[in-house]
This record gives structure tokens, sequence and C-alpha cells, in this order.
């Protein structure tokens, strides 16, 4: 299995309802926090994307995206000095297509965006894996699909044609992966299961992992799976994810097993048994110390917030 396909399983991506932004002349309009993670990308003209987690603004030309993955306020404008204003009265007035500076004024920049939200525990598993903000540039590969991406997710949502939710959902995951796959490229020697991802040896144990997450793995079964040494495997796995094999077993065992939890009607005795816990009460003390809450609990409180 793929341990990215299964995170993205997981965490359940949707794209809301895309909208474009037309600037005319000199503008600066001030967005809220994103509940979930905010993509847009530039189809005309430039502007300049203004973030906290940034040292300095970014320059946006046409064909560029960024993804945010926090929820932190951010500023998109002509220059960066320039007083702000409220992005929201625009969309309330024109949901669709918001318009903001000078009508008289030439476009300087044309805009489409949309915003993602996850399950509750996709922060754990994929957002805070990822930097605050992602650039893609026009040049780099995947770019030139945004545009079209952001279009037809755009068009479903408002036409809501049979099979609408599930077209905006693979969409979603599609602008993801350009996203993620981008960043993974340019910056490696990071730290995180992504990272796992692009250093052979622990890509090997990880794909064994999620394709046998019940399997009685040890640190050694894993080593001879990836062809290196028991201590070799170890301080390597350690060094790129951030945590040992054994421990980055356990919480993908658990993740699934939160996942079941809150999307099924398993036992928790079923459930136990298919992630690898020979028992309901190994599972229960597992879930209890890692996680804060029995597994009963956990359903109580996920279940409301999943059929929302």
């Amino acid at each position: 299995m793929d341990p990215l396909e299964d995170v993205l399983a997981l965490v359940g991506a949707r794209a809301e309802r895309a909208a474009t932004l037309t600037g005319h002349g000199q503008w600066s309009l001030r967005f809220p926090p994103p509940a979930g993670a905010k993509f847009n990308c530039v189809l005309e003209g430039s502007c300049t994307l203004t973030v906290e987690a940034l040292e300095q603004p970014l320059t946006l030309r046409a064909g560029d995206s960024f993804l945010l993955t926090r929820p932190q306020e951010f500023t998109l404008s002509t220059a960066p000095h320039l007083p702000t204003r409220a992005a929201s009265p625009y969309f309330r007035a024109a949901p669709d297509a918001a318009v903001t500076g000078p009508a008289d004024q030439p476009v300087t920049a044309h805009l489409v965006g949309g915003s993602f939200t996850f399950d509750q525990r996709a922060r754990i598993l994929l957002l805070d894996a990822l930097p605050p903000v992602i650039h893609l540039p026009a040049h780099a590969p995947g770019a030139a699909m945004a545009p079209q991406l952001l279009a037809r997710i755009d068009h479903e949502t408002r036409t809501r044609h049979p099979g609408a939710h599930s077209v905006t959902q693979h969409l979603a995951v599609v602008l993801l992966i350009d996203m993620i796959r981008h960043h993974l490229t340019h910056h490696p020697g990071g730290t995180g299961w992504l990272h796992g991802l692009g250093d052979p040896v622990v890509a090997t144990a990880l794909h064994a992992i999620h394709t046998a997450p019940a399997r009685h793995w040890t640190v050694r079964l894993l080593a001879d799976t990836a062809r290196v040494s028991r201590s070799a495997f170890a301080a390597r796995f350690k060094r790129t994810v951030g945590q040992g094999p054994l421990q980055y077993l356990t919480r993908w065992r658990l993740e699934l097993a939160a996942h079941r939890l809150a999307t099924t009607e398993q036992t928790v005795a079923a459930i136990a048994d298919a992630v690898g816990y020979g028992s309901e009460a190994a599972l229960s003390l597992a879930f209890k110390r890692e996680l804060g809450i029995t597994p009963g609990g956990y359903r109580k409180q996920a279940r409301p917030l999943h059929q929302a």
C-alpha cells in the first residue's frame, strides 16, 4: 500500500466551492484564517501574498499557486505596503466572482481559489507534516493543471450534477498530491513520515507497515524487509521520520482504529483484531495511553463530527 494514499483516504479531503477574484488597479484584501487549507492560483497578472509564516511577502505570477496548511490570516495585494480591506464583504456581494479595486483601472490580477476541509484528525495525520505555506511555481510539474482542476471544482459545486461530491473530492486530492510532491521534491532532508517516502530504506518499511498493519512486526523484521542491518535501520528510520519504527507502527494502528470507530459499526474487539491488537483490552490500553481517551469515548465524540 502507498502510505500517502492511505493517509489521504483517512483524512477525507473535501473541496469547498471555488471562486474567482479579479483585482483592478491597486488593491489589498485581508482574508480570515481558513478552517482547513486554502488554495489559490493566479490565472492572469500578478499579486503578492503576505502571511506571518513567510519571512518576506511572496510575489505570485500567472500560473503560480499556493497552499496554506494552517489557520492563518493572509493578505493578497498588488503591493504589501497598501492599506488592507477585509475580503469577506466582496465575496458576500459576489460569492462566485468577487471584484476589487477601481473598476476603471485595468485588471492587475485574476485568481481562482478554494478551500479544503478534512476529517478531524487530518491536522495530526497530514497537515502538521507540511510547512505552513507551499508555493507551486508555474514551471513546476503539476502546476499547469491547477487552474483547470479548480475550474472543474467550481463547475461541479455550482451545478450539483449527480456524482458532483465524488468528483470534487477526487480533484481536491489531486491538487493536494501535486503540492505535496512539489514540496518533497524541492525540500529533501526534512523530518516526518512524508520525508520518509523519499528514503528508499525507510519507504520500504513504511510500505510494509501500511500493507500489513496487523502483522506482528519487529524492528528486525522491518530491517530485513528493507535489506539493512537492524541497528542501521532503526537509526535511519528515527532520524528520517522523527520516531522509532515501532512507535510509528503503534500510531498508525491507532489511526486506523480511530477511523473505524468513527465510520463503522464494528465492535471494539473486531477493530482491535483488524489493526493488530490481540484483544479489546490491549487496544483500549494503547488508545488511552496515546490518544488520552478510550475507544468508546472516542466513538461517541467522533461520530457526530464525522456525520456532520
